[in-house]
């Protein structure tokens, strides 16, 4: 038999399954609260479980199955554990499954919060249709007289004709005590007629209240949604907040809130993540955007803008100086994108959080959004560049910029290609940030020398949470160093399961070899010091 075959067989059955470490167990309850909030042919028929609510099931589902598999264990001492494995695994399936088939607990529930204003809020329980009759019993304190209802949440609640007819009478009402409205997801699975008509009568019904927060999300308005509420955004001349989101706001929906907004001057958060929006309809928001001074928060994520929409929203951003959130993942803006994003945030140097993932900037525009943001927002606390095709070519410049941002917290440079020599640079860039709490390195063709870097950099940071160095090239050697370095917080390790010693990059030579070569490249660039552009 082969020497290096055997090795491994004896290394495989030396290994125990049993009992999971910490991370595990806490990556199982998150992966339940994912399937348990998750749509499906159950949630259709049994409810939906809001994310709180599943996230407490879900925490007690694995308490109970850890508790059954311990005792499977405990019964077979020399086992190596698999089979408590198997029991674990069976029982959260199928304490995940009553809970599923349960259903949310809590059943239509005015929720009331006195924090200055009072919330009236019928969102909780579960996503169902509701008649003129539920209608009449859900708003039935919004009749009483001399309420102080000031904010009203009707999401996660589908009304029809019928049902509007009453909710409308009451909203007419009080409309002039209302600052907030929330109407995201109320009128879902409704025909496109009737889903029109609600609008039109909730739209009429609220028409010159005095907002400061309207949130339309979740109802596929299209621009004939965006029209059929009109009257109601025609007559909002104070709004603070709005949220369009998930609304298939194509290029016509965009032009139409353009010309449908009579004042803009006031918003401080604008939000049109997951539409259609597209190159045109990004001009058309570009001109909304040009006109909000007072921005704080702008996002514009999973939207399709390519470069064209993408130059056109960063021009427009230069006229917003008080911005602090700028999230943009998720859409096509390429180098010339990039290129015109970093002259905006040279201009900006009131951002704290930066959402630029899945942007396709690649090392070019990378190398300047770097430049530019060296000279400032110095309070940088988030910082996303994920799934960007940023090589170790520009990884010098990456780090410089990081190294300048002592307040980040978080930092996530996943899915692009930065390997051993980016990582050990990005790891020196940081050794001096007492507030990084979250860094996440996924993905990066990263061995055994980098992981060991970054690993030894962050794991000695008191204020540190997470770091997520799955999906790379780490040896078996190199993840047993790391898990080791961690042994006194393993809940500070993301999961190592997905890494591949054999990935594209590896050289099995022999693992001396291998640990000289990590040793080496180490050395190297141990000594670079990241420099910073001269202001």
């Amino acid at each position: 038999m082969d020497y290096s075959v055997k090795t491994t067989q004896n290394r495989v059955m030396s290994v125990k399954m049993w009992p999971p470490s910490k991370s595990t167990r806490l990556m199982l309850v998150e992966r339940m609260t994912k399937n348990i909030t998750t749509p499906s042919i159950f949630s259709r028929k049994y409810g939906l479980l809001s994310v709180e609510e599943a996230e407490q099931d879900a925490k007690r589902i694995e308490e109970l199955a850890f508790a059954t598999a311990n005792k499977h264990f405990q019964n077979e001492p020399d086992g190596d554990g698999t089979s408590a494995v198997q029991v674990y695994a069976k029982e959260s399936s199928k304490l995940m499954l009553e809970v599923i088939k349960r259903g949310p607990q809590e059943e239509f529930e005015v929720e009331v919060n006195k924090t200055g204003d009072i919330l009236f809020d019928i969102s909780g329980g579960r996503r169902a249709f509701i008649d003129e009759d539920e209608a009449r019993d859900l708003l039935r304190p919004l009749t009483e007289p001399h309420n102080s209802y000031t904010k009203i949440r009707f999401s996660n609640r589908s009304f029809g004709s019928e049902a509007a007819k009453f909710a409308v009478s009451v909203l007419s009402s009080i409309k002039d005590q209302l600052t907030e409205v929330d109407l995201s997801d109320f009128v879902a699975g409704r025909p496109e007629a009737e889903a029109l008509e609600v609008m039109n009568m909730f739209s009429s019904a609220l028409e010159g209240s005095k907002l400061m927060y309207l949130n339309l999300s979740d109802n596929a308005l299209g621009e004939k949604g965006i029209r059929a509420f009109g009257d109601l955004i025609k007559s909002q001349n104070d709004l603070e907040e709005l949220y369009l989101m998930n609304d298939g706001i194509s290029e016509d929906a965009a032009r139409a809130v353009c010309e449908l907004l009579p004042s803009t001057d006031k918003i401080r958060v604008l939000q049109f993540h997951n539409n259609m929006t597209g190159d045109e309809g990004a001009i058309a928001i570009a001109e909304i955007v040009r006109q909000c001074p007072s921005l704080e928060d702008f996002r514009c994520s999973s939207t399709r803008i390519g470069s064209e929409g993408g130059v056109a929203l960063a021009e427009a951003l230069e006229f917003c100086s008080h911005l602090k959130k700028l999230d943009l993942r998720d859409n096509m803006f390429g180098v010339e994108g990039g290129i015109a994003l970093a002259k905006t945030v040279s201009a900006l140097t009131n951002l704290t959080e930066i959402y630029m993932s899945y942007l396709n900037l690649e090392d070019e525009g990378t190398e300047a959004l770097s430049e530019a943001l060296i000279k400032s927002a110095p309070a940088l606390e988030v910082l996303e560049l994920a799934g960007n095709d940023i090589t170790v070519n520009s990884a010098a410049k990456l780090a410089a910029c990081i190294a300048s941002k002592l307040s980040l917290s978080q930092l996530n440079l996943s899915e692009n290609e930065l390997k051993d020599e980016g990582t050990i640079l990005i790891a020196k860039a940081v050794e001096g940030h007492d507030q990084l709490a979250e860094v996440d390195l996924s993905t990066n063709m990263i061995r055994r020398a980098g992981a060991r870097a970054l690993a030894q950099t962050v794991v000695k940071k008191h204020t540190f949470k997470l770091l997520n160095i799955n999906g790379n090239f780490i040896s078996d050697e190199g993840i047993d160093e790391v898990n080791d370095m961690f042994k006194d917080s393993l809940d500070k390790l993301g999961p190592l399961d997905d890494n591949d010693p054999e990935g594209e990059d590896f050289e099995d030579e022999g693992e001396e070899e291998d640990g000289e070569e990590d040793n080496e490249l180490e050395s190297k660039l141990g000594g670079l010091k990241i420099k910073q552009e001269e202001e």
